[in-house]
């Protein structure tokens, strides 16, 4: 994997797709989102903010079996990219901090992206200062596997930015759906509710979560069971996600179940943190 921003980003134009990407992060989406672009044959350079971070994104993306993405840690480097997305954790005032960089790296006529998952678009559109050529681009875990990305744009989004927006997702092998503006999106304000569900049955029965997960996988013919997927989402997330659904809705079945924050309190964030509703490893 290449530390100069230098060595991988070719001309404007040249390779498989007309876009050279720049993301910001350095979680699970925002490796698994370098790894998808790169195998797609686009150049993309990921922008850590910290040495943890560069490290964390070196190991991260070679287990994906990529070798051809730049990590750097200036974000002046981001320049050359043609669509900056950032991939930060789920925290509105992060997210608005890193978009206000990334608006600064961006020249020409980039795009600006988010991966939130939960948060208005519009509201972190205002942050970028170039509303019309920003989106959002919820890609779901894994990356890599994972066909659907929802799209969502806020009201000032010129056609293009649209027409560019989606064509990428197709350059990536993804379906892309266009989403209204609504905290959750589709997919995530219809799930949670039924995860948080499982949770409070959970609390409510003293049923083990193998249990829980079992009646919905034999049952329902779910790949997963909703204790486990949340365990696999990672329980801060899903804990930012109920917040920010509760929200905007009011309703009950939104907010996070006290399990979760317990788990949360405990360092016990799921898959990623070897702890959960169930252990790892």
């Amino acid at each position: 994997m290449s530390q100069s921003a230098e060595s991988t980003v070719p001309p404007h134009g040249e390779g498989p797709s007309r876009e050279r990407l720049g993301i910001a992060g350095s979680g699970t989406i925002a490796c698994g989102l370098a790894a998808c672009a790169a195998s797609a044959g686009v150049p993309v350079t990921v922008w850590a903010r910290s040495d943890g971070s560069r490290e964390r994104l070196h190991e991260e993306i070679a287990k994906e079996g990529v070798d051809s993405v730049t990590v750097t840690l200036d974000p002046t480097d981001l320049a050359g990219a043609t669509i900056l997305v950032e991939a930060v954790v789920e925290d509105e005032y992060v997210k608005h901090d890193v978009i206000r960089a990334l608006a600064a790296a961006a020249t020409g006529d980039a795009l600006l992206a988010s991966t939130t998952s939960s948060l208005n678009i519009s509201a972190l559109s205002a942050s970028s200062g170039i509303p019309g050529r920003f989106f959002g681009l919820h890609v779901f875990n894994p990356v890599t596997k994972m066909k659907l990305v929802e799209l969502c744009f806020p009201p000032e989004a010129e056609p293009a930015v649209r027409t560019r927006a989606a064509a990428f997702c197709e350059t990536l092998g993804k379906i892309a759906v266009e989403v209204p503006d609504e905290p959750g999106f589709v997919v995530n304000r219809l799930l949670f509710p039924y995860l948080f569900d499982a949770v409070r049955l959970l609390e409510r029965t003293g049923l083990a979560p193998g249990q829980i997960d079992s009646c919905m996988k034999l049952g329902a013919s779910y790949p997963m069971g909703p204790l486990e997927l949340l365990d696999f989402v990672g329980l801060d997330v899903a804990d930012a996600i109920g917040e920010a659904l509760f929200a905007d809705t009011g309703e009950a079945s939104h907010r996070p179940p006290g399990r979760i924050k317990q788990l949360v309190g405990e360092g016990k964030l799921g898959k990623k943190a070897g702890a959960g509703f169930y252990e790892y490893g």
